[in-house]
């Protein structure tokens, strides 16, 4: 869209407005209007903010509003309509799109958006605007708050948002590129047309005025938005006779620069030969190889033989996006003199009367979460910066008390720690909170210094202060520990190196004030937290007892029968309150009765005779239908019997229900940690804290650092080689630096022309260099150990020699106790003798006798494997709890036949039988089991029975008006853990078959006859079918690859479950799942097409000849990219009518995942959907085939669809 061809309303609009003749705005009558549907418009944009861009672009700010601010300010309303059409059209690209857009069209409106904010602000740097703003605001500000309305409170406010707009406008590159330090930028004019104005004294009065403390932040945010390109050092050396310093500083920077560049010029003239040839010659270089077996042939001078490498001609790798380096922020850029000595007065003014203040005000609105989010930030800079030019300019800490203290370091701390948090938790905003800890650590720097300054102070009270601070942040241990967890997080790709540096500079400084503090003291005391893990038993599920035996319940019953017989005659009372059923219970009371003959003889068995006689009688009253509790005129004697078959009867008892515990790796699922935080003092050691920072992650960001050594400053390159220095020197632990990049490092620094600048960098690499050699003499293995970032204990074991190091000692000690030669001969024979105990668990039998006490089965597996008994951990499978085969009794067979018999004209008996079944079974037990009982004599009958509709309503439509709702999958919880004994064992028994084993011809042949024979017709024909078209597809490609057997019909799914199916996979060479990530089996790539069909042909359905019949292509495998259609019938198995190409599924769900969410779907209802699954083969007729509309019945697509979700998951 062009954007300077603008909608006809606006155009209207803004011709309404008025006009400019020379210097004069001429407005028209229907200005104010005009101003206000402007405004309209603005509040309904899209979302490629069009009308923000065509006022942009048509410049109705710089045209017509700007004049008409300036030339009528006396007129209230439009002047404070304008106002607000101009705080409008100048907010923040990133307030109008949220954030910076990832798009190419979204993010071209926002730089749209971002030019037209520059062009008002170079509209803005004009003094007649901000004189107008002066004097409306001061206008304002000089009345009572008593005469104050609330129009005037707004449009002060609208006023300093204005201000806050147009500060933040970030620079035009280009204009930056072009201009040097000290020329004015438009930044620059602004801030000269805003001191001009006067404009800098308001925003003094308010941040100092009492009455005006509603205005801080707003104040705070506009000073941040002035000194945003400006240096504390610089402003504080501004104006003190060191103009001819910065000269100086100018003039050693082109020195250096200098000296390397003739430097390089010599070393080039020592490289050219005396004599000019054409021909350089040809050399051999020894010990170098070529890309075959001989030397490098060389065919240039040997001036140039240095700069030779094996890279030379390839191109450079891409580095990924992800792994780039995070963005520094804008350079800093030098502005005007005359802009910069401005800042300065204002800066001491503003330390002198507002400061303290301010400070105060804004925090105390952060603290009372008065404030917006993040605002935090702006009193972390003014922190920074303030006291930095405090401390620079004449160091007074009176102008800074308010934010020197203990309190300010903990408000500062606790900041930095959230952000740290924060930016490991939200990954995508990670760069943006690494800058907010930027700012935090900048903060946190300088009250450090600040502190340090308050040493040298002439006063006794400032040291005496100084001396109170360090005592408490040196104190606790939140502190301390804060570097050490910023350099052992610290990424290069998220955070920039500004940021490695402030946090070198930092510990630099923090370890340094440590040490003189405890130089002076003998004894320092500082807290100490320990996180203390105490194991606690987890509570046992208790076992439930062993049934009594008919001789004990005949011994019962003689103890219980006077007790009956006195009930019977009235002797004993009996309770009033037994109510037999359970009224809150989700059961339904008919369904209670068995729950009611077992709470009988639980009273019986517990002597509680009158309990169990009242309830008896109370059943009867409940439950007189089948006279299971006796009659209603039962007499004395028949009760007595009653009771005596109740105590006897062999009832079924629920077993307890144990609670679900996660698997863990740990195998101490006897014991679990509880975790407490104890809070002691120790003497505190500086070495030992030292030696916290002798690791790989503090080494690697200091090396990070270092690369850039040239770039650095020269206090900058100090820090750095002074941390090191302390770990190799003060720590002896020169092989800790050791390190091929850190060599590398050195190597280039040794050869730099200008090497004479970073004496101290030079004169540290010299001394690694010599302990590295001076050790290399005495251990040969130094070179290898280049490759590798070290721990203190490897530095220990490179000096003092491999395997020196005692237990306990290092920090590769751990808590598990050694094994003893005694040990490793009890374990080896107790292995040995449970081995071949078939049935029992291996390590639970060894863990029983093992004479030492303590050991837990993680290490026994462990050490089994070390001493060669076991190949790995999976020889020791864990039995999962539950995995008990529960066999079915004679009262849950009679329950599941009533169940039957009951839901068998119904369209889904399965699913209507699980809903109702009393024990938890699995869908593939029930099946089985009614297949045993000869209910059913296939499989096919128990499935869910669908209606044709030819013109129902389409797919996403319910019938007849009611809306689809998919039926809860009423099996999705009933895995047995019988199933999951059988899958376990399956799993375990595929796991073990290579993938490429080759299949022996016939392999299979009769157990698939078998099969064919149980009604697995339909699912042998699609695996047929699956064999040859892969057979043929990798004929035709010439290429090989695991394909996976998808199921996509719940006969097929069934199939895929069976253990027997499962079996004759294996024989064919199939390929199970090979881990938890993968969901389905495969038909590997190593079989040839040839193997392929000969397994086809085994399992092909044999005719009384014995003869393979002849089978017809089936069009359904869901490999096949592109199948050709065939006509309904011909050849067409339970699979579907028309193949439908399916997506190979990415291995990342597991398969019980999947199976979960296919079987969601099996159990929707009729009336949510047209046929959720294809119905069970069955006769058809023509009509039938006619009425049949749609080629891809719902259930393939809703099938397809879940395959496709399962890939994108990934």
């Amino acid at each position: 869209m062009d954007w300077y061809m603008m909608n006809c309303e606006l155009l209207a609009t803004c011709s309404a407005l008025g006009y400019l003749e020379g210097d004069v705005y001429h407005r028209e009558p229907d200005c104010l209007e005009s101003v206000k549907d402007l405004i309209r418009y603005l509040r309904h944009e899209d979302e490629s903010r069009d009308v923000r861009q065509q006022l942009g672009a048509a410049q109705i700010l710089q045209n017509d509003l700007l004049p008409i601010l300036v030339q009528y300010p006396q007129e209230k309303v439009l002047f404070d309509a304008v106002i607000r059409l101009m705080v409008n059209l100048t907010q923040p690209a990133l307030l109008c799109f949220g954030k910076v857009p990832a798009d190419a069209t979204s993010r071209h409106h926002f730089l749209q958006v971002l030019s037209y904010l520059q062009a008002y602000k170079e509209a803005f740097a004009s003094e007649k605007v901000f004189v107008v703003l002066s004097e409306k605001l001061y206008n304002l500000l000089q009345l009572d708050w008593e005469q104050r309305q609330e129009e005037d409170t707004l449009l002060i406010e609208r006023i300093l948002l204005l201000v806050r707009n147009v500060l933040h406008v970030p620079p035009d590159p280009t204009e930056e590129q072009q201009g040097v330090d000290g020329d004015a930028s438009v930044h620059d004019r602004v801030l000269w047309a805003l001191h001009i104005s006067g404009m800098d004294d308001l925003l003094k009065f308010l941040a100092s005025a009492q009455v005006e403390q509603q205005w801080a932040l707003h104040v705070l945010e506009i000073i941040s938005l002035m000194f945003r390109d400006q240096s504390p050092e610089e402003l504080a050396a501004l104006g003190q006779g060191t103009a001819g310093a910065e000269h100086r500083e100018d003039m050693q920077e082109l020195e250096t620069l200098r000296q390397r560049e003739l430097a390089e010029k010599r070393t080039r003239a020592r490289q050219r030969p005396s004599r000019h040839s054409r021909f350089g010659g040809s050399y051999v270089l020894q010990g170098v190889k070529s890309i075959g077996d001989r030397d490098v042939v060389f065919h240039k001078g040997l001036h140039n033989l240095k700069s030779y490498t094996h890279d030379l001609g390839k191109e450079p790798r891409r580095l990924p996006r992800r792994r780039q380096a995070a963005p520094e922020a804008e350079p800093s850029r030098r502005s005007a003199r005359n802009v910069r000595l401005f800042l300065r007065h204002f800066c001491q003014d503003f330390l002198e009367g507002c400061y303290n203040r301010l400070m105060l005000l804004v925090k105390d609105q952060l603290v009372r979460e008065k404030a917006q989010q993040h605002d935090e930030t702006y009193y972390l800079w003014a922190t920074a910066f303030f006291m930095a030019f405090n401390r620079l300019h004449g160091f007074r800490p009176e102008l800074v008390s308010e934010t020197v203290g203990v309190r300010a370091f903990h408000f500062i701390e606790q900041n930095l720690t959230t952000y740290y948090e924060m930016a490991l938790m939200d990954k995508k905003e990670a760069t943006t909170w690494a800058h907010r800890m930027h700012l935090a650590l900048k903060a946190y720097q300088e009250l450090l210094r600040t502190v340090q300054e308050m040493d040298r102070s002439p006063e006794q009270a400032v040291r005496d202060s100084s001396q109170v601070i360090k005592s408490n942040i040196f104190y606790l241990m939140e502190y301390r520990e804060l570097f050490l967890t910023l350099f052992r997080k610290f990424d290069e790709t998220k955070q920039p190196r500004s940021f490695l540096r402030d946090l070198v500079e930092t510990a630099h400084l923090f370890l340094r004030m440590l040490e003189r503090f405890c130089r002076g003291r003998a004894n320092l005391v500082v807290q100490s937290k320990r996180v203390r893990r105490k194991k606690k038993k987890k509570p046992h599920v208790p076992e439930a007892p062993a049934p009594p035996s008919a001789a004990e319940l005949e011994q019962l019953w003689e103890g219980l029968a006077p007790q009956v017989q006195a009930c019977l005659e009235g002797e004993v009372p009996l309770p009033e309150d037994m109510v037999p059923f359970d009224a809150a219970s989700e059961t339904p009371v008919e369904e209670q009765r068995a729950e009611a003959v077992l709470r009988i003889q639980e009273c019986l068995r517990d002597s509680r005779v009158p309990q169990a006689l009242q309830l008896l009688r109370s059943a009867r009253e409940v439950w007189p239908e089948g006279d299971v509790f006796g009659s209603a005129d039962v007499g004395p004697p028949e009760e007595t019997q009653l009771l005596r078959e109740i105590l006897v009867a062999p009832l079924p008892r629920n077993a307890p229900a144990e609670p679900e515990e996660p698997e863990e790796e740990e195998e101490e699922d006897e014991e679990e940690e509880e975790q407490t935080l104890q809070v002691s003092e120790k003497e505190f050691n500086f070495l030992d804290y030292l030696k916290r920072f002798a690791c790989a992650p503090v080494v690697r960001a200091l090396v990070l650092l270092l690369r850039g050594y040239a770039r650095n400053s020269a206090h900058t390159n100090h820090c750095a080689a002074r941390l090191l220095h302390r770990l190799a020197r003060d720590l002896h632990m020169e092989p800790l630096l050791f390190q091929l990049s850190l060599f590398a490092l050195f190597h280039r620094l040794l050869s730099d022309p200008a090497a004479a600048a970073h004496q101290e960098l030079v004169t540290l690499a010299k001394f690694i260099l010599g302990k590295f050699f001076a050790l290399a003499a005495t251990n040969k293995k130094a070179f290898v150990e280049l490759l590798f970032w070290k721990s203190p204990a490897i530095v220990c074991e490179m000096t003092k020699g491999y395997g020196s190091l005692q237990e306990g000692e290092g920090t590769t000690r751990s808590r598990v106790p050694p094994w003893t030669p005694q040990e490793e001969q009890e374990l080896r024979e107790l292995y040995w003798k449970y081995k071949e105990v078939e049935g029992g668990d291996i390590i639970a039998a060894i863990l029983a006798h093992l004479p030492t006490p303590g050991r837990t089965r993680k290490q026994v597996v462990k050490q089994l494997v070390r001493m060669g008994l076991a190949s790995s951990a999976k020889d020791f499978p864990r039995e999962r709890k539950g995995t008990r085969i529960v066999l079915w009794t004679q009262e849950q067979e009679e329950e599941l036949t009533r169940l039957f018999e009951e839901f068998h004209g119904s369209d889904d008996v399965l699913g209507n039988i699980m809903k109702h079944l009393t024990a938890r079974r699995s869908r593939a037990r029930v099946v089985e089991k009614l297949l045993g009982l000869g209910l059913v004599a296939e499989r096919k009958e128990l499935y869910k029975k669908r209606r044709r509709k030819s013109h129902g309503p389409g797919p996403g439509q319910a019938a007849t008006g009611v809306p689809a709702m998919p039926a809860q999958d009423s099996s999705g919880d009933d895995e047995d853990s019988e199933e999951e004994e059988e899958e376990d064992e399956d799993e375990a028994e595929e796991g073990r078959m290579e993938e490429h084993w080759v299949p022996q011809e016939g392999a299979g042949q009769d157990l698939a006859q078998r099969l064919h024979r149980e009604g697995l017709a339909g699912p042998l024909r699609w695996l047929e079918n699956c064999l040859r078209r892969a057979a043929g597809d990798r004929e035709e490609d010439g290429v090989s690859h695991p394909v996976p057997l998808v199921p996509l019909t719940e006969e097929n799914e069934d199939a895929m479950e069976d253990r027997r199916f499962r079996s004759l996979l294996r024989q064919l060479g199939l390929r199970p799942p090979a881990s938890e990530q993968e969901s389905f089996w495969r038909i590997p790539a190593a079989l040839t097409p040839q193997q392929l069909r000969r397994a086809a042909a085994s399992i092909a359905h044999r005719g009384p000849s014995g003869s393979p019949q002849e089978v017809s292509e089936p069009p359904g495998c869901p490999q096949d990219p592109a199948p050709e259609p065939l006509p309904a019938g011909l050849g067409s198995d339970s699979e579907s009518e028309e193949p439908v190409p399916v997506p190979v599924p990415s291995p990342v769900q597991p398969r019980t995942k999947r199976r979960r969410e296919l079987a969601s779907e099996d159990e929707d209802e009729d009336g949510g959907s047209s046929g959720t699954r294809l119905a069970p083969p069955a006769p058809r007729s023509e009509e039938d085939e006619e009425e049949e509309e749609d080629p891809q019945p719902r259930g393939r697509r809703k099938r397809i669809r879940c395959v496709e979700e399962e890939e994108e998951e990934d």
